[in-house]
């Protein structure tokens, strides 16, 4: 783990978005959420991190597919299929983030280029 306290030139911040979000897929609600957080990261565009608990886990098929991140730890990756459409990898998770970013646990994010993502 790379500790941001020993990172001064880079910065993590994890908030609550104070409106809706929803992520749509092939004209399905994949995610609706009013829980979402907002990951703002250096020299990266936000993320919305959505509540799993928000999440239609039905549409989402888990794959082999994993990455790390030195701040945030390792995250696991899911395809969503809706109907006769499939995009490969579009959701992923930190299952065990590191503390630093822990407000992410039990949350999946979503690549905006592979999905709609709505935010009031």
């Amino acid at each position: 783990m790379v500790n941001l306290a020993d990172t001064p030139d880079y910065e993590i911040t994890v908030e609550v978005h104070p409106n809706r979000v929803r992520v749509v897929f092939n004209g399905a609600t994949i995610a609706d959420s009013t829980q979402a957080l907002v990951l703002a990261e250096t020299r990266q565009a936000d993320v919305f991190y959505i509540p799993r608990a928000d999440v239609s886990m039905d549409f989402l098929r888990r794959t082999d597919h994993g990455t790390f991140c030195p701040f945030k730890g390792n995250a696991v990756y899911w395809s969503i299929a809706v109907g006769d459409e499939t995009t490969d990898n579009a959701a992923w998770s930190y299952e065990e983030p590191y503390s630093q970013v822990s407000e992410i646990k039990d949350t999946i994010s979503f690549y905006p280029d592979r999905v709609n993502i709505l935010a009031d």
